[in-house]
């Protein structure tokens, strides 16, 4: 295998669902992040934020939200939100997945808002 075709098979996109063999479409979309600043991203550029199940990954999201909300995602963005805890402080903000998704402008998602 030359050089080339090494890189070749490593840039191909990875187009695989991971967790959805063990879990249903509303496992891994655990529930919408509805803030003021999510709030607005739905106004303005039709994008919205869910938690999602920790073993699911952007395939899986797309998939998900293809399903239950019968739109078809423009792109899926997965952020890991880390742990904050305080030494001193009763309040702490456990760690998740965040993924942030992308829909057409003719597309709406009915977030319980």
């Amino acid at each position: 295998m030359t050089f080339t075709q090494i890189l070749q098979k490593r840039a191909k996109k990875q187009t695989a669902v991971k967790a959805l063999n063990t879990l249903t479409p509303h496992d891994i979309l655990l529930a919408p992040i509805v803030t003021e600043k999510t709030y607005k991203q739905q106004e303005i550029a039709n994008v919205y934020a869910f938690k999602v199940h920790n073993d699911a990954n952007r395939n899986d999201v797309k998939v998900a939200i293809a399903t239950l909300y019968k739109v078809s995602p423009l792109s899926v963005r997965i952020v890991c939100v880390p742990y904050k805890g305080r030494m001193q402080r009763k309040l702490v903000r456990r760690a998740y997945k965040k993924a942030i998704i992308t829909l057409d402008k003719k597309d709406k998602i009915e977030v319980g808002v």
